[in-house]
C-alpha cells in the first residue's frame, strides 16, 4: 500500500493545476492569433421585426444589439448606433425632445444622427439594413462611419 503524505499530494495538486493553466491559456492564446479565413463574412443580422410594427417618427431600442431602430416621418428606416461617436459613451432616446443627448459630454443628436450640439466630432454610426418579406434586418457585424446624415443613407420598402 502505498502511503501520500501532504507533501506529495499537494506537490500532485500544484502540478496538475498548472498543467491545466498553461493549457487554457495556451488555447485562448491560439484562438486570438488564428486568422480568420479570407471571404468569411462577419455579418450579424439581427431581426428588428415586421415594418407596420414602427410607427413614422418613432424610435425604437434595441439595447442588447446597442442600436436604435428609427423610422422616419416619411417611412424610411435608420439603424443608429446607441454609442456616442465623440468618446463611446451610450446615448439615451429622449422621446420628449426628439434628440439623443449624450449623459456624459452633452453632445446631442437629432433623429437621424445628426450632431445638433458639440463636442461630438461626426454624426452617430450607421448600421446598414434590408427589409426582406416586410422583415427589418440589421446588420450589427458591420459600422458605418458618417460625418453628417445624407438621404442616400435611408433605407425604404
Amino acid at each position: 500500500m502505498i502511503k501520500t503524505t501532504r507533501r506529495s499530494f499537494l506537490d500532485r495538486l500544484w502540478k496538475i493545476l498548472g498543467i491545466a493553466a498553461a493549457v487554457e491559456f495556451l488555447s485562448v492564446t491560439a484562438v486570438y492569433l488564428w486568422p480568420r479565413r479570407k471571404g468569411a463574412e462577419q455579418r450579424a443580422f439581427v431581426e428588428a421585426g415586421p415594418v407596420a410594427q414602427f410607427t413614422p417618427a418613432s424610435v425604437t431600442a434595441f439595447p442588447a444589439s446597442r442600436f436604435y431602430l428609427v423610422r422616419l416621418q416619411d417611412g424610411g428606416f435608420l439603424a443608429l448606433s446607441s454609442t456616442c461617436s465623440h468618446l463611446g459613451c451610450t446615448v439615451p432616446w429622449n422621446e420628449k425632445e426628439k434628440t439623443f443627448p449624450c449623459p456624459c459630454h452633452a453632445s446631442v443628436f437629432n433623429i437621424t444622427g445628426d450632431v445638433q450640439s458639440p463636442p461630438a466630432p461626426r454624426a452617430l454610426d450607421l448600421y446598414p439594413m434590408v427589409i426582406d418579406s416586410g422583415i427589418v434586418k440589421v446588420d450589427i457585424g458591420t459600422k458605418i462611419k458618417r460625418q453628417h446624415f445624407d438621404v442616400k443613407q435611408v433605407t425604404y420598402l
